[in-house]
């Protein structure tokens, strides 16, 4: 019997020695400062320091004044914030892998990330789950942080006033069936999912088959449908003076039916669409364009009224509720019936702009999920709300289900001193921040 229990403890270290060998490699620890570990589940924990390797079932945590900054296999950065608990709960990266994930659940305290090739080439992999809410990552640079009485200590010793909570872009993708793209003044191209922002300069393109609907934040809305090109040329609004707004789309290739708002309801001269043949003014209205790749348009309206301007002519043609034309470069002629009859028309399509647009008084510090967006896109879900955040935005999750968009940006987050994870001289910041010395170069968020 004495031999069977020895065999058997054997076995017993062997399966787990086996589970951890078998464990999916995660990352490695880039940085760390302070008291801190890594441990798995049954094993003893590692401390934290430069190189330490990590994988998904890791818990990570840090004591008060410590911080880590970590490194996973796609690229991710993140950097775990001081009194942090934070469990790589599912981890899975393979090159041009379909399957690949990142779930992490953020039980304490909060860290500041930078995604990888994981929300790149897959949005909707990633998540964060919280008791709260949870994050779904869409390729972006973000800080997420539950917060206690912390958060307003930390708010109160900032001496600057807290800015607005704008949301800074023109618009969002309400309903998408296919595939659609993104790509913006620089040319870097990046997929939009239901939720995901537009700005100005950006050009969308959808893929074969695809239909999508965006809403604008003056309560515009366009409908496109496959293989098209769109490009928002400029896009002013402030809520306060809607007449002071600027509405300008460009219809490159393909087809859209749109909905102008109040912009438009406030100055029509300010709302305006190009295609390759005509420029189009509106007096309130719904339109249709349709835009072969050799350069004809088919135009069609469905309420108020347009004025179509063919390119070279000065005259203009007014065209009612359903009537049309069709200009191509060496024709026009008019248009009995509409060409987008199987595209839902925007008015048509349930919209809610609260969960995309708007903002609403919080107490600073107030406890809860806070999530501060610096590039691309998150959705933070709770049991009964939804909640879009684009580049620039702050939103909060509390523990009965709100989800809102503060009016104001957190203190705390907006002067966070934790160093972000793509941070130079680390080492430097730490020291700096038990000093107390704030950087005149520091940015804000």
């Amino acid at each position: 019997m004495p031999h069977l229990k020895t065999w058997g403890a054997v076995f017993a270290l062997a399966v787990a020695c086996t589970s951890a060998a078998l464990a999916q490699p995660a990352g490695q620890v880039e940085f760390a400062r302070g008291v801190g570990f890594a441990q798995s589940a049954g094993q003893t924990p590692r401390t934290l320091g430069q190189g330490l390797a990590l994988q998904a079932g890791d818990r990570l945590t840090t004591a008060e004044g410590a911080y880590a900054i970590v490194k996973l296999q796609d690229g991710t950065q993140m950097t775990v914030r001081p009194n942090s608990d934070i469990l790589i709960q599912q981890y899975e990266y393979k090159q041009n892998a379909e399957n690949n994930s990142l779930v992490l659940q953020l039980l304490r305290g909060g860290f500041r990330a930078i995604t990888g090739l994981i929300n790149k080439s897959t949005p909707g992999a990633a998540r964060v789950i919280t008791a709260t809410a949870t994050i779904g990552i869409r390729g972006t640079d973000f800080d997420a942080r539950i917060c206690a009485t912390d958060c307003k200590a930390e708010s109160a010793k900032v001496p600057d006033p807290a800015r607005s909570n704008m949301v800074l872009a023109s618009a969002k993708l309400v309903t998408l069936l296919g595939e659609a793209s993104v790509v913006d003044a620089t040319g870097t191209r990046r997929r939009v999912v239901p939720g995901g922002s537009v700005y100005p300069g950006d050009v969308v393109e959808t893929g074969v088959g695809a239909t999508a609907v965006f809403a604008f934040r003056d309560e515009s809305r366009v409908t496109i449908g496959a293989n098209t090109r769109f490009k928002v040329d400029s896009f002013v609004f402030d809520q306060a003076s809607p007449r002071e707004g600027r509405f300008l789309v460009s219809l490159l290739q393909g087809s859209m039916r749109a909905l102008t708002g109040l912009i438009g309801k406030a100055n029509q001269r300010n709302v305006g669409f190009t295609t390759a043949t005509s420029t189009i003014g509106i007096r309130g209205t719904g339109l249709d364009m349709d835009c072969s790749s050799e350069g004809s348009c088919s135009f069609f309206t469905w309420l108020g009224a347009i004025e179509v301007t063919p390119n070279g002519q000065t005259a203009l043609q007014v065209l009612e509720a359903g009537q049309g034309l069709f200009v191509s470069r060496d024709e026009v002629r008019v248009l009995a019936a509409p060409t987008l009859g199987d595209l839902p028309r925007p008015d048509e399509v349930k919209v809610d702009m609260q969960q995309l647009f708007s903002a609403a008084a919080l107490p600073e510090g107030t406890e809860g999920l806070y999530v501060f967006v610096r590039d691309g896109h998150i959705e933070i879900t709770t049991a009964s709300e939804v909640l879009q955040l684009g580049r620039g935005e702050a939103g909060f999750a509390g523990a009965n289900g709100d989800a809102v968009r503060p009016l104001r940006i957190p203190l705390f987050l907006d002067f966070d001193i934790i160093p972000r994870p793509d941070s130079k001289n680390q080492q430097l910041r730490g020291v700096l921040n038990d000093a107390g010395v704030r950087s005149v170069n520091q940015c804000r968020g």
